[in-house]
């Protein structure tokens, strides 16, 4: 017998002999009138009141006819008192054949230890859901990463800190479109199955539609449909939803993520830096009671106003690569062998200002940064407006903390003449930069597009950033990972 089945086979037999007892046990129904944290904060208040909390058995500390235990609900922990006195000798038994773990509900009267912890001197216990399985030991937590993220329920039991990151990132979510919404912005929801996919330079992942007997893109970007909307007369719009990128995992990626994309008509990407500005600020706020955090070792403070800076500026100050240099694809090469920086012999002079960009300058955009005006060459351009001085240069900016890059906003491109033509160039490209022609969307431009403003960013990079988690993984609840083989086997 394996250990897990001999703590199965144990914890069972606990439960066959608590049944033995006659006292209630796996009620279907409790109702706690308080949550640990609540009891804790509010003490002075419900000292020697009667209390109802429900949550895992953890910690039990066993002293004779005496004993210590921690409950723990969605708030955090509060320790329990039992006592046989009290409870009677058979009421302290069925205590005693609870097991770690187990879900159960206690009610009892608040005290303060000796020692100063706010605990409940339980009056009754009652057995609710039966752990069948040993939990991670709580001292040391679940350790191993792949473990962690395969069972992320084991996880949330057992790490405060995975509850803490994934409970703010659900907040940031909840402030997001409170402050969207009192910007007269309307959340509106878009196509996940596309039969173009669009409004990004990325690989789609590919599936098939039977009943239409064609194939679909699961969308890269709401971007596309979302500016239909703002044809449509609706002005202002947002979707906070699920986006998918064929591509490989990195600290920074994930192919399956969450997207927040805005759209304002009569905005261009100037409104766009401020809007963003005062919204990260805001909700930062909210969400974490701060505009001061820690991210990578480094303290960054998201308090407007934020380094604004063209690309070609930052590029000068951190590279050391000027303007006038980089106007050549060969001589961008030759600083890229120079630099060590890895790039095909073939790249475009787009893609070598974004490499050389991405290796030499990222690094130092620690406090928050605002980066504008972009080649019109540089990978992701397609959709964004030329600037009326330099039709070279697009109405696009880029924001970055940390070293990461948090946002993408453009002035929106509504020619439909010059949309046609750089999407046509576009699709003569290959990898990574394909894109279709959308003549659905060059059609909707063609009735008229008012100039407009549009963002973009990642929620799971943003609640990376504002948690000081080390991967993008630690704030997705469920992330996608290679099946193994024992994946299905029963435990």
């Amino acid at each position: 017998m394996s250990q897990g089945e001999n703590a199965r086979a144990v914890r069972q037999r606990n439960l066959e002999e608590l049944a033995g007892l006659g006292l209630p046990y796996l009620e279907t129904r409790f109702g706690p009138t308080r949550t640990a944290e609540s009891t804790r904060e509010r003490f002075d208040t419900l000292e020697g009141a009667s209390v109802r909390v429900a949550g895992r058995l953890m910690r039990v500390r066993a002293m004779g006819k005496a004993s210590f235990a921690h409950v723990q609900d969605r708030s955090g922990e509060i320790q329990l008192y039992f006592k046989s006195d009290d409870l009677g000798e058979e009421q302290y038994r069925y205590f005693k054949l609870l097991d770690i773990g187990d879900i159960v509900g206690v009610q009892g009267d608040v005290f303060r230890t000796r020692t100063g912890e706010v605990s409940i001197h339980v009056r009754n216990c009652i057995l609710l859901a039966k752990a069948y399985q040993p939990l991670p030991d709580k001292y040391h937590g679940l350790a191993d990463v792949e473990t962690r993220y395969r069972r992320r329920y084991l996880d949330l039991i057992s790490n405060e800190e995975s509850r803490r990151i994934l409970t703010i990132r659900s907040k940031l979510t909840r402030d997001l479109r409170r402050y969207l919404d009192a910007c007269d912005f309307i959340e509106v929801e878009t196509p996940i199955l596309q039969p173009l996919y669009g409004g990004a330079a990325a690989a789609p992942f590919v599936t098939r539609y039977e009943s239409l007997d064609t194939e679909v893109y699961l969308r890269i970007a709401d971007e596309l449909y979302l500016k239909r909307l703002i044809v449509g007369g609706l002005e202002r719009v947002y979707e906070i939803g699920k986006d998918f990128r064929n591509e490989g995992f990195s600290r920074k990626h994930s192919p399956e993520f969450t997207m927040l994309e805005l759209y304002q008509a009569y905005a261009d990407y100037s409104d766009m830096m401020n809007l963003l500005e005062d919204m990260l600020s805001s909700v930062a706020q909210s969400a974490l009671g701060t505009q001061k955090l820690t991210f990578d070792e480094h303290e960054i403070d998201l308090t407007p106003p934020w380094r604004r800076m063209s690309l070609f500026d930052a590029m000068a100050q951190f590279a050391g690569i000027g303007q006038e240099q980089m106007a050549s694809a060969e001589v961008l090469l030759e600083i890229a062998e120079a630099r060590s920086v890895d790039m095909a012999p073939n790249a475009t002079r787009g893609n070598l200002i974004e490499h050389l960009f991405s290796a030499l300058v990222e690094p130092h955009l620690i406090q928050p940064t605002i980066i504008y005006d972009y080649p019109v060459d540089f990978p992701g351009s397609l959709l964004a407006k030329r600037k009326k001085d330099d039709s070279t240069l697009a109405e696009r900016f880029e924001m970055f903390v940390g070293g990461i890059e948090i946002a993408n906003a453009f002035t929106e491109l509504n020619d439909p003449f010059d949309q046609r033509e750089r999407m046509r160039d576009a699709s003569g490209l290959r990898g990574d930069e394909h894109q279709e022609v959308d003549a659905d969307y060059l059609l909707a431009l063609e009735h008229g597009m008012p100039p407009t403003g549009g963002m973009g960013f990642g929620t799971d990079r943003l609640t990376m950033v504002l948690t000081g988690a080390h991967h993008i993984r630690e704030t997705i609840l469920f992330p996608l990972l290679r099946q193994r083989e024992d994946a299905n086997a029963e435990p």
